[in-house]
Order: C-alpha cells, then structure tokens, then sequence
C-alpha cells in the first residue's frame, strides 16, 4: 500500500470538508436528554430507553423514523435526531416536526420526556450508558484534562444547525464569507439561546454551563482554525492534522485508546503502530468538534438545546442570516462592532464567548447585536418562503426573550428560585451557586 503523504491529506481535508455549490440545503441535529415523565431528577434505566426505541420499529441499520430523520444515542444515553437535509427550511421544519412527534409518542408511552436543555439539571452522575470503542477512547481522551469531556458526553445536549458551505466566489454565497460570518455570529448564539444554568442541581454561574464545558477542553479538538481570514481549507487542513489522535481503530475487540500526545501529523510521519489510510483520516475527521465544523457542509455546534420545539428558532435564524444576501449584510453590520479584544484567539476562546456564555443578552452590546440579527432574519424569511408558524415563532422568541434581555436559561432560574422559596421539601437543588465552570 502506498503510503499517506502529509500534502495528500491536507489535499483530501480541503477537498471533502468543504463541498462547493450554491448553497440551499438545509439540516438540524437534535440532542434530547431523557427524563422520568414523573420524576425528572431520577435515573432512567437504559432499557427504558431501548423499549421506547424499539416500539418505533425502526428498519435494521441505521434506523430511520417516517421522515427520514437518523436516531442515535449518545454516550450518557441522550437521544439524537438528525434530519436528512432539506430543499428549504419549510421542508426541514415539515420532517422534523413529523419525525419528533412519532419520537415524543414512543417514549411518553413508556413514561419518558424528551428534555430540551443545554446540559441535564439534575444531579445524577455521569454513567456511560451507551458503550462503543469509540466512546471509551473519547472518555480517556477528554478525560486527561478533567471533568469537562465526561460532562460534554454524558451530561450536554445541543441544537446544531447544518447548511451548506457555499460557492467559490466572492459575497455572501461563497465559502469564505459564509464562514467568516458564521464565526462573528457565534458569540450572538450561545447567547440568545443560552439554555444551561444548571448542573448537578445547582447554578454554574454561567447562562450556557455546556459552552463553558467546551471552552476548557483539549483545544486541537475543540478550536477553530486561525486565522478566519484567507482561505478556510487550508486552515482547516493543517488544523486537522495538528489534532491529536482521539483513538486508533483496531480490530478484534482491543481497545481503540490513542497514544497520548501523539497527532496525525505525527502518525504521516511514521509514530504509532502502523501507517495511516485514508480512512483513518476520514474517521479522525469525525472526532474533531470546533464550533462550526465542516463536514462538506456547515454544521454549528454552539447552541444550547431548546424546550420544545424551540429549535426552529436558530434553525430559523441560522438559514436567514445565511441564504438571504440582504440578511447576511445586515448581520455583518451588527457583529463587526462587537467589542472583543481577544477576537484573534480561536473560537470558542476569548472574552466575548466568556460574556456570551455568562450574561447571555442581558449584556447590551450581544443584545443590540442579536437584535439586529433576528431583524434581519425577520425580514428574510417571507423572502424565502418561510411557513408564517416559523416566522411567528422567530418572532415571538425575540420578543419574550432577546428584547427583555432575556434567554431560555431565565426560565430555568426563575423556577429553581421558586422552588427554593416554597422551600426544602420540593426539590432537592438550592440557590447556591457553585464556582462558574
């Protein structure tokens, strides 16, 4: 076989990473975390979870619901729905609504709730339900570096909105502004969708827990490539090889655990057991998680996960500020002035995330920004022939939330001061604030 050369994979990551064409598609990835209908803070039995799944009848393979959606169940046994992507956001909206509602009737009828929230509330451990190769490498991997791998997997749950990477020219359809934009828009997200101010029954400190999760993590895994100027695939591609290895695929059982310390670019050049294939490559792909992540298409890893059917919103959001040129104008406008002195650290890094993920928008220059951003978007969608049920619910989340200064996270607040002012006998979690992850 001949071997892997370092410019052949920077080749391929440039090449599969980011697939050009006019941009139109596009998808949404859901993350659920399961909870006891009856008593939310207690421990789900896994099989509890495989009844619900397995009433679905879902085909053999990969199963997929009515719509096409894929589901999937992650480390800390979250369930997850990926929708197939669409030829519009009514489509999107039309197949994940249908899919979530056959999903939410299987598990009701087995006492279960799909729980929209950034990370779980409740103090329950962080058991490893769901055991695979791949999952006991990622714990030792993340696990290096302290508790945040262990929460992320076990304990997070996210929206990530999926669209297409765009044309090779200049504007708001090419790749490269597009990428630009979605990098300035980061911040404006965790923010207006802050939706985790607990764990382990207790405030963090911070609006979004899961995004300080992620800014403490390996950083070759979780970082954006700098710098966002020039041209992203290349960036990208000496990213991906500058990653450390995750864990080693290996065959009759044995366990996939990397060698600490060692990249891929060290393994092109001779380190570990063996040389690398292409599809080592391809698989070292999918253990890397920046904030937008290129998989071909766009896939944005930084919003909470939502009550309800709240994900429309970001969907929204995201697919307005990105396919209408005027919209995607107008959000450039907004984001460029936010003040942040440490713009040229990779993101997730850097004080403007830190305020994003702490005040949410009660800070007023993220709450003018995002204002801005929902305007846009709000203008946006009759353009694209948006449903009025999402434009209304885009609509009404900036209303209640981003012009009183407010994000999903403040629901959780409020009740939990609630509960604490009825006091100790109806909830087990306080008012007292742990140190801010």
């Amino acid at each position: 076989m001949t071997p892997l050369t370092e410019s052949q994979a920077e080749a391929y990551v440039a090449s599969v990473c980011f697939k050009i064409g006019p941009p139109r598609r596009v998808g949404v990835e859901l993350e659920w975390i399961v909870q006891d209908a009856r008593d939310a803070a207690a421990p789900v039995d896994p099989a509890r979870t495989d009844a619900a799944v397995e009433a679905l009848g879902l085909r053999p393979g990969p199963p997929a619901l009515p719509g096409g959606s894929l589901l999937t169940r992650e480390p800390g046994g979250q369930v997850e729905l990926s929708s197939p992507p669409a030829e519009s956001l009514a489509d999107c909206a039309e197949t994940v609504l249908r899919d979530l509602a056959v999903l939410r009737g299987a598990f009701a009828a087995r006492g279960l709730n799909l729980a929209g929230t950034g990370t779980d509330p409740h103090p329950r451990g962080r058991r490893m339900v769901v055991r695979a190769p791949r999952y006991a490498a990622m714990a030792e991997f993340f696990g290096r570096g302290g508790p945040w791998g262990r929460v992320m997997m076990c304990a997070s749950a996210s929206v990530q909105v999926c669209v297409d990477a765009g044309t090779d020219g200049p504007g708001p359809h090419g790749f490269r502004d597009r990428w630009r934009l979605l990098h300035l828009l980061g911040p404006v997200l965790v923010a207006a969708f802050a939706n985790s101010p607990l764990l382990d029954g207790r405030p963090t400190g911070r609006r979004s827990t899961r995004q300080a999760v992620w800014e403490r993590m390996e950083p070759t895994h979780t970082l954006a490539p700098a710098p966002l100027a020039g041209d992203p695939r290349a960036a990208w591609a000496r990213a991906a090889l500058d990653a450390e290895l995750l864990c080693v695929r290996r065959p009759g059982g044995r366990p996939w655990t990397a060698p600490s310390g060692l990249t891929f670019r060290d393994w092109l050049r001779g380190a570990g057991e063996r040389p690398p294939t292409l599809d080592d490559l391809g698989y070292h792909l999918t253990t890397l998680f920046p904030p937008v992540r290129p998989q071909g298409h766009f896939e944005l890893r930084m919003i909470d996960a939502q009550p309800g059917d709240g994900w429309l919103v970001p969907t929204a959001l995201v697919t307005a500020l990105l396919d209408d040129p005027r919209a995607a104008d107008a959000a450039l406008a907004a984001l460029e002035p936010l003040g942040d002195p440490d713009r040229d650290l990779p993101a997730p890094r850097g004080s403007l995330w830190t305020r994003a993920s702490t005040h949410a928008v009660a800070d007023p220059a993220l709450r003018r920004a995002a204002l801005a951003c929902f305007a846009a978007a709000d203008g946006a969608l009759p353009r694209l022939d948006a449903p009025p049920a999402v434009r209304n619910a885009l609509a009404a989340f900036a209303d209640r939330y981003t012009a009183a200064g407010r994000c999903p996270a403040d629901d959780q607040l409020d009740a939990l001061a609630g509960r604490s002012r009825r006091g100790p006998g109806t909830d087990t979690a306080t008012t007292q604030e742990t140190a801010p992850c």
